[in-house]
């Protein structure tokens, strides 16, 4: 028959055998944590376990924030690396901000991180440059272009490469904008200044007139940097584009009074196929006329209104005006 104690007792001590393989397991990272002074209980390994965390990744980090002043609870951490934030590297910008005394929290750091999730920039990075500025070539490299072309008013081009020194400002990091927009910004304003010069000698004169100009704006305003200088890297004359503006104006005023010429001359060669066109009418007319008259005449002689002497006195009549004509008429001449 069964012993009711082993009944019982038996399950107890499988039971206490499955908890302490549980927290044997635990061992090591338990007493890592607690030996260098960032102690986790038991439990919070066990719930990361269960919450599908790598608690060694979370301790390790918990270690180094702590070793370097910086308390971070296990919570938190874990509570990142469910966000889809990089947690060492967060942990390490933490770090590198305060060996460089900037003020960053665990909530900021956090946020940076996954702001730049996805992209090629990191939150180590973001606080690298907050403590050493970069360098961001305007315009950029791999946009094909190698100069940013402005026009003076005097029409000759002017290419600048210009260096634009920035340092992360990490409370505009989140939701500011980005390397591209600073370009762009930088850009535009090379290329007003250059505009507003009243000649390309002016330019080349005082290239540091166009940073200092382009500075004074304000490019930085909503951004995630804080500009510190703009350096003029290097400056070209470019072809002479008010020249090739008027070329093609003269080319352009050269076929428009073409065309007109054209139109005036169909319309003089319709006036004069049209006045021919009158002639015609009136020379067939003039013979119609001409045609008339021996009728007129032969009627004239049925109805006794022309006498046969007065035909002749008519032909006397037209005989001396042809004889008269002739002599007026010069020599040689028909």
């Amino acid at each position: 028959m069964n012993n009711p104690s082993l009944i019982i007792i038996v399950p107890l001590v499988i039971a206490a055998l499955v908890v302490g393989g549980v927290f044997l397991s635990f061992a090591g990272t338990w007493l890592k944590a607690r030996l260098n002074g960032a102690p986790v209980s038991p439990l919070n390994l066990l719930g990361m376990r269960l919450g599908g965390v790598p608690y060694g990744l979370v301790v390790d980090a918990r270690i180094r924030a702590v070793k370097s002043g910086i308390e971070v609870s296990t919570d938190k951490i874990a509570a990142h690396f469910l966000a889809g934030g990089n947690v060492v590297p967060t942990v390490q910008a933490l770090i590198a901000a305060k060996k460089a005394g900037i003020e960053l929290n665990w909530d900021r750091a956090c946020a940076i991180d996954l702001a730049t999730k996805g992209s090629n920039k990191s939150v180590e990075e973001a606080v690298r440059t907050s403590v050493d500025p970069k360098v961001i070539d305007c315009p950029n490299p791999e946009s094909g272009r190698t100069t940013i072309d402005g026009v003076a008013k005097d029409g000759i081009q002017v290419k600048v490469k210009a260096r634009v020194t920035v340092r992360t400002h990490l409370d505009r990091f989140v939701g500011g904008a980005k390397e591209e927009t600073i370009i762009a910004r930088v850009g535009e304003g090379i290329v007003s200044t250059i505009g507003a010069a009243e000649s390309y000698k002016h330019v080349l004169e005082a290239p540091d007139s166009i940073s200092k100009t382009v500075l004074a704006r304000g490019l930085d305003v909503g951004s995630a940097f804080e500009i510190l200088s703009i350096d003029i890297a290097d400056v070209d004359v470019g072809e002479n584009v008010g020249a090739k503006l008027q070329e093609a104006q003269a080319e352009a005023n050269k076929s428009i009074a073409q065309a007109q010429a054209e139109i005036r001359r169909a319309a003089a060669v319709a006036v004069e196929q049209e006045m021919k066109a009158r002639v015609q009418e009136m020379q067939a007319k003039v013979v119609e006329a001409q045609a008339q008259v021996p009728l007129a005449m032969a009627e004239a002689f049925r109805s006794g209104r022309l006498g046969v002497m007065d035909y002749y006195k008519m032909q006397n009549v037209q005989a001396d005006t042809s004889m008269r004509e002739s002599i007026a008429q010069p020599e040689g001449k028909k």
